[in-house]
């Protein structure tokens, strides 16, 4: 594995190339916490897919965030002849950038996997249902997102709010999650993503683990997601 970084339009990339390159150079796109619980990426390294980062963090998936975000795919489809569809995932606040991007610019996306996302910030950081909430994020969200905390509790551009959006992409997901999620609770995030695609017929795998809460993230043995990734990749 050989391993790119370096700033790159004034934030830091990182790309790991891996020895033996998969037909048609797919690759992982980790929109947060490059890793951490990385079970899946790991994997998908050692059968030829790149993992790719570009750290916007703090900025919670606002717009900005995702025309940043473009920049560097576009950047890194040319630079390292990736595939032009990323199987992104977003794990906790990466679940923000993850969906955002996918719903903006859906031919970059080949599969979402969200893990514990936060996909409502009044729920995370906010902390205004059940959640714990992050007082110093929820004061730094609201300013990329040009909120008052009046204004916050009317936002409606929300991935919560636009999962008709996301259906229509016809993008396949997979959902992580714990059950006991006291940060970013379930019922207030990827619940609402689940029952929506289920009702209208969205390609969407859940795996919800009995018992656990925000961490550990994704699985330690990841052959679900891993199938699921490469099944719609058309990769034996």
């Amino acid at each position: 594995m050989k391993e790119h970084s370096y700033e790159w339009n004034e934030h830091m990339l990182t790309v790991y190339e891996p020895e033996n390159k998969a037909e048609g150079c797919p690759w992982v796109w980790r929109t947060e916490f490059l890793n951490a619980f990385d079970y899946a990426d790991q994997e998908l390294l050692s059968k030829g897919w790149h993992i790719a980062y570009y750290k916007v963090s703090d900025m919670f998936g606002c717009d900005e965030a995702t025309e940043l975000l473009k920049k560097f795919h576009d950047y890194a489809v040319s630079e390292f002849s990736l595939s032009p569809k990323a199987d992104i995932f977003g794990f906790s606040r990466g679940g923000l950038y993850a969906f955002n991007y996918a719903v903006k610019y859906p031919e970059d996306v080949s599969t979402l996997y969200l893990d514990a996302p936060v996909l409502d910030i009044r729920s995370w950081p906010a902390g205004y249902g059940k959640g714990e909430g992050s007082p110093a994020d929820w004061e730094l969200c609201k300013k990329h997102y040009g909120l008052t905390e009046e204004t916050a509790k009317n936002f409606n551009r929300n991935p919560v709010d636009r999962i008709d959006l996301l259906l229509k992409t016809n993008i396949p997901v997979i959902l992580v999650a714990g059950d006991a999620d006291t940060v970013v609770p379930y019922e207030e995030n990827g619940k609402h993503l689940e029952s929506y695609f289920r009702e209208n017929g969205g390609k969407i795998m859940v795996i919800i683990k009995k018992g656990v809460g925000h961490h550990p993230h994704s699985l330690e043995d990841p052959k679900e997601i891993i199938k699921f990734i490469k099944g719609y990749r058309n990769i034996g």
